[in-house]
């Protein structure tokens, strides 16, 4: 074997964090443009249909790296799958069904020509964006609080309350302040994407929401990292025993006091994280204000990246805490698949994601032109 068990473990922990950041920089982007239509161009369908065309080419392949991270949790953390899906699975339907207007929206809109037949295809496409970019952003609020699960000895999950009576928790105060930063962050990175690649009035008007949404997110960022500073955080004492047939009950959890903030006891250069998150950001919203679009929309990448770098780092190892049954806890050592499984999908990741990313690179620069609203009325007809 190329790497031993442990080391396997932490890699791929850190390539389901890469492909996240993937996910949430280009799926997330090409997202948050559907949600700005009515926004910037309220009922102006030659508008609409210009920024529509400038991720048309682009968003199918953008959904590799959401269907790569499922694809990769599955396969590297099984035991992470089984429980999210035992408990989780409105929320998971919910996003389902709004991903799956986006197509339809994207293929059905331009076969009609009435106001009523856009505005509802538009309205489609801009619901099937936004529930995503909100729930992602809710799930990680309730990851940073735990969830309400525990497993039986049987190895069974379980979870307080079914179908609305477990959903509705997870629409808690805390959850939703995430749900709306992320919803800011990548509209932040959206408007940025369409000063990038439209002209005229449309970019102008779009360099404002880049501002707001850019320092609203830097805000409520750091109240969210106050906030986060009360609750109560779980330490990975010890592994199971050897030979046990129960590794997830059989380890030692504690709960200590402030602990998603001990990464930064333990390793205080971790604090630069956080910084980067919020000063990435504010870089982005301050050049997206100047229309300098290409900068900001490096920074606003960088500025996503470094905000689920953060999260990550203030959970590890856990990947699924347990709020109710801290022994439940998964993390990356008790929920990984087998020694030789996570050595093969090194290779294949290896091979394949430098194959996507090149691929993703050579479509962007293949379709990178501006769009005005006179080529959206064109597209129109």
């Amino acid at each position: 074997m190329l790497f031993d068990y442990s080391t396997l473990q932490a890699i791929w922990w850190v390539l389901i964090g890469v492909l996240l950041i993937g996910f949430a920089v280009t799926n997330g982007m090409d997202m948050a443009v559907s949600v700005l239509l009515f926004p910037l161009c309220k009922n102006n369908h030659a508008e609409r249909s210009a920024i529509i065309s400038t991720i048309v080419p682009h968003w199918d392949g953008n959904q590799v790296w959401l269907i790569t991270a499922g694809g990769a949790i599955f396969a590297a953390w099984p035991e992470v799958y089984a429980a999210s899906f035992s408990g989780l699975y409105w929320a998971m339907l919910l996003v389902l069904f709004a991903i799956w207007l986006r197509p339809l929206a994207f293929d059905y809109r331009n076969h009609g020509e009435s106001e009523r037949w856009l505005n509802n295809w538009d309205l489609a496409l801009t619901v099937g964006s936004f529930v995503p970019m909100l729930i992602f952003g809710v799930a990680f609020g309730n990851l940073l609080q735990g969830l309400p699960f525990w497993a039986d000895d049987n190895m069974r999950w379980h979870y307080d309350g079914y179908f609305l009576s477990a959903l509705f928790p997870l629409l808690n105060p805390f959850a939703l302040l995430c749900g709306i930063i992320s919803v800011l962050m990548l509209l932040t990175q959206g408007s940025l994407w369409i000063q990038l690649r439209t002209v005229d009035e449309i970019a102008v008007r779009a360099r404002r929401i880049t501002f707001i949404c850019g320092l609203a997110t830097v805000v409520l960022f750091v109240i969210a990292g106050l906030w986060s500073y009360s609750f109560d955080g779980l330490q990975y004492d010890a592994p199971p025993p050897a030979g046990s047939y129960q590794p997830i009950t059989g380890k030692s959890v504690s709960v200590v006091e402030h602990g998603l903030f001990a990464i930064y006891g333990r390793l205080p250069f971790a604090v630069i994280l956080p910084v980067l998150a919020g000063l990435f950001m504010l870089l982005a919203a301050l050049n997206g204000r100047k229309g300098r679009a290409s900068r900001g929309i490096l920074f606003s990448s960088l500025g996503i990246a470094f905000t689920i770098i953060t999260a990550g780092a203030a959970l590890f190892p856990f990947v699924m805490p347990s709020s109710i049954d801290p022994a439940s806890s998964l993390t990356i050592y008790d929920a990984s698949s087998s020694h030789f499984t996570l050595n093969v999908m090194l290779w294949v990741a290896v091979i394949l994601v430098p194959i996507a990313v090149a691929y993703t690179v050579w479509a962007y620069a293949k379709m990178w032109n501006k769009v005005s609203a006179e080529d959206g009325r064109r597209a129109l007809h």
